[in-house]
Order: C-alpha cells, then structure tokens, then sequence
C-alpha cells in the first residue's frame, strides 16, 4: 500500500475514533490543559500554581488554547499518526516496506483500542511516544546529537523520558558526549526560561522531590505480584505485536536484535518505576515491542494471518463503545457509561459555576478534579490545582484513604492557601472521602469560615465567598 493512502486510512480511523469522545474528557489529560489555561490567564507553572509535571505538555495544549471538543480530539488523531509515522520510517529504513506497514498500522490500532482513559488522553504518558520513537530512530541512524535533543525533549514531556536517553545510548554508547549535549540543549533552554522566571526552586520541588515521593509510595499490597499480573494481561490484549516481538527475537540474532532487547528491557523497567503499572505507563514498552513485532510478523510468513487474529480480541473488548458513543451522537442522547460517573459530576459543577460566577471571579478545587478548571476556564485562586499538595495524600488512593504521604508538606501549603482567597471553591473529594473533605481540617477552618456554603451536588460541594 502506498504511504499516503496507509497514512489517510489510519489517520481517518483514529481521527473517526477519537471524535467519538469529543464531548468526553479524561482526567489526565485536564491536567495539563488546567495548566495551560492558568497559562493563559498569565501565570506561570510552578511559581504561581502546582504543577508536577514537567512543562512541555501544557506548552502543547497552548498550541490549540487548551480549548476541547474536536480540537483537542483533532490534536490527538494528529499526534497519533505522527507516532504511527516515525514507527513506520524506522521499520522501514531498517527492513522494508512490509514491517513499515506492520508497525504503522499496529500502532495505530493499540493507540486507539486500548483502555479509553489512556488511549484517548493526550497526557504525558502519550505525549512521549513520539519523541520516543524518533530518540532511538536517530540513535539508530547514528546520529547522536539529534537523538539525544528527542530524549530531552521527551524528559520535559516526563521525568521518565530519562529511560528514553538510556535506550538510545544502548546505540550511541560510543558517542556519549553529542548524545548528552542534544539532551541537555532543550532542558537548559527550558530551565533558564523558568529560572529567569523565578520558577526554578519550585520545579525541582514540584516535579523532582514530588515526583520522587510519588514513585516510592505506591498504594499497592504487592506491587511486584500486581506488576506480574498486568504485565500479562498487557501482553495477552497485545498478543499479535507481543507474538512477533517473540518470533523475531527467536530468529534475529546480531546487535541490532541485542539492541532491541535491550530497550525493550528499559522500556519495561520504566513501567515497574514507581510500581503502578497503570495501563497509560506501558506506552513507554510499546514502541519497543511494536517494531520487533512488526519484523516478527513479517518473518511468520504465513503464519501472520492466524497471529492478526488476535486483534480481535482487543477490538471486542474496546471497539463496542465507540459504536456506542457514537449512537448516542445519532440520536442526540446523554452517554450511558460508569467510567463517566465522575465528569458528569465535575461537569454539573462546572455549569453551576458558569451560571454563579462573575467576569474575573477565581476558584479552587479540592480533590483532583482539574476538569472543572477546563470546563470552567476560570483563573485559580490558590497556588495549587488539586489538593493533593494540600492533604499529602496522592490521587490514586484518595478517594478511599486518608494516610498522607507528605504530612509536613501538606500543613506548610495548608498555610500558604490561607493567604489567598479564591471567589467560589469545588470540594470534589468530601463526598466521596469525608475524612479529607476541606471542611474536615481544623487549621483550616478560620480561613474556611469566610465561605458559605452555596450548593450540595452529586459529586461536589460549593462554597463562595462571603463578598
């Protein structure tokens, strides 16, 4: 098949795919773009508001003005064929025009039949598969310099874009000084720019020292039993890439193949760093396992047919929703969907704003709940995006646990947020978890007791300010 219509078929499907969610947002992508709208309304990351990713994501979503519907699903489909397409040119130049074909439209397929709120979130995690692509395609090509800029590039995406940098020197090991230049020239830029902004101290803190809490800190019993167990059924969901990722590590022998394993083991050990292994992490192994797979494929002969079967089964479990989703677009109908459950609140909340709030009123979120940012589009009236800063207690347990991680931390940002005082505030984490909701802290409550409570909604309480 010709390049232009490979890339016009795949872009179409993804593009069909994702505008099915065009009236949906997913948490990790609102991240970013809360940021970008803070962005927007004139501060600055890190200085002005929380903020522990690195910057490079929110900078993208000012691309579009963090603005969503078909843009935001627009942006996806394009970044989704960019990946497609640097995955297609690496097993091109390295194979042929089959494996080129294989990898492309692998990608394009497990980049859209995946779990919905990784796949359709234009998050770090995602954001990372192109620059990961292209680092260890030019590390590959032997060009060091410019492999390392794509890693530095993909470390100001996520701090675990320093992985990227250790498998492209699994190639250019011999040229270790160009390749560090590259990825130290666009973190230096960025950095220098926080640092003439006065942002410097809290990046390191907000992004490395939060960071690193996060990774140590996991909420699971057994991590590596759990890690075990996802892995599995990663590569059961991947079975047709993960099968002639096997087969071609079976029949290649060489250093290109040792290579290829040994960024795929790097890969892996970025998924089990911080030990989650939440279903956006394994992107970081795809690239990796999409290439050798698609020269596995191509080496099955035959056999590739019956090994392509099994991407039905990941069709199964995911494409039935966007025939759904889709439906209901027909026929004008609210989605029916548990995994929305909490969106439809933060969006019941955010049109109650929209209908309470004045030209330049600002708001707080208690919880993490950046979607009403989004939807909103109101300023922040605090330093702080979500409370998790503000409680010590990470995202990924707190609507269930109130054991805080940073406790000290917490009470010093406690202090900070009674200096400020933001029009309207959204607990969206009280009703599901009482014993963090922000009425639930004594220190805070002088502070607290010059808001009145405005509404109860399913998901949030309201408070606006005593005027």
């Amino acid at each position: 098949m010709r390049p232009r219509l490979l890339f016009g078929l795949l872009f179409a499907v993804v593009l069909a795919a994702r505008l099915c969610h065009v009236d949906i947002l997913w948490v990790e992508e609102c991240y970013p773009a809360a940021a970008a709208i803070q962005m927007l309304h004139g501060k600055i990351p890190y200085r002005d508001f929380w903020f522990d990713k690195p910057p490079l994501a929110p900078l993208i979503y000012l691309l579009w003005a963090a603005e969503t519907g078909w843009k935001l699903r627009l942006a996806g489909a394009l970044f989704v064929t960019l990946a497609c397409w640097l995955l297609w040119r690496f097993a091109r130049e390295k194979w042929g025009q089959r494996e080129a074909a294989w990898a492309a439209a692998l990608a394009a397929f497990f980049l859209t039949f995946g779990v919905p709120s990784a796949v359709m979130a234009l998050a770090p995690d995602l954001l990372m598969v192109a620059p990961h692509a292209a680092a260890v395609y030019l590390a590959w090509r032997g060009k060091p310099f410019a492999a390392g800029l794509a890693a530095g590039l993909a470390t100001l995406i996520h701090t675990k874009g320093l992985f990227v940098l250790a498998a492209a020197l699994a190639w250019q090991y011999r040229s270790v000084g160009s390749l560090a230049a590259g990825f130290a020239l666009p973190n230096l830029v960025v950095l220098g720019w926080l640092a003439a902004l006065g942002a410097f101290p809290a990046y390191v803190e907000q992004v490395w020292s939060w960071g690193w809490l996060y990774s140590r800190d996991t909420f699971l019993a057994s991590p590596l039993l759990e890690g075990l167990r996802r892995t599995a059924n990663w590569a059961g969901f991947h079975a047709a890439a993960v099968i002639g990722a096997i087969w071609y590590w079976r029949r290649e022998r060489g250093a290109d193949a040792n290579r290829l394993g040994i960024w795929a083991a790097i890969s892996l050990a970025a998924v089990a760093a911080g030990w989650r292994f939440f279903p956006r992490y394994y992107f970081h192994l795809l690239p990796a396992v999409l290439l050798a797979g698609a020269r596995g494929l191509v080496l099955l002969g035959r056999w590739a047919a019956p090994a392509a079967l099994l991407l039905a089964v990941p069709l199964a479990r995911f494409g039935p929703r966007y025939l759904e989703l889709a439906g209901d677009h027909v026929a004008g109908r609210a989605h029916r969907w548990a995994d929305l459950a909490l969106y439809e609140g933060s969006r019941q909340a955010a049109l109650f704003l929209r209908q309470q709030a004045r030209p330049g009123d600002s708001l707080l979120v208690w919880g993490y709940r950046p979607d009403v940012f989004v939807e909103t589009r109101m300023a922040a009236g605090a330093p702080f995006l979500d409370s998790q800063p503000l409680t010590g207690v990470i995202a990924d347990r707190h609507l269930v646990d109130a054991r805080s991680s940073a406790p000290e931390l917490a009470r010093a940002n406690r202090r900070r947020l009674e200096e400020t005082s933001p029009a309207f505030i959204v607990d969206g984490l009280g009703p599901y978890n009482p014993r963090l909701a922000i009425a639930a802290y004594p220190d805070l409550a002088p502070w607290l007791s010059n808001y009145a409570e405005l509404a109860r909604l399913p998901t949030a309480v309201v408070y606006r300010r005593n005027r």
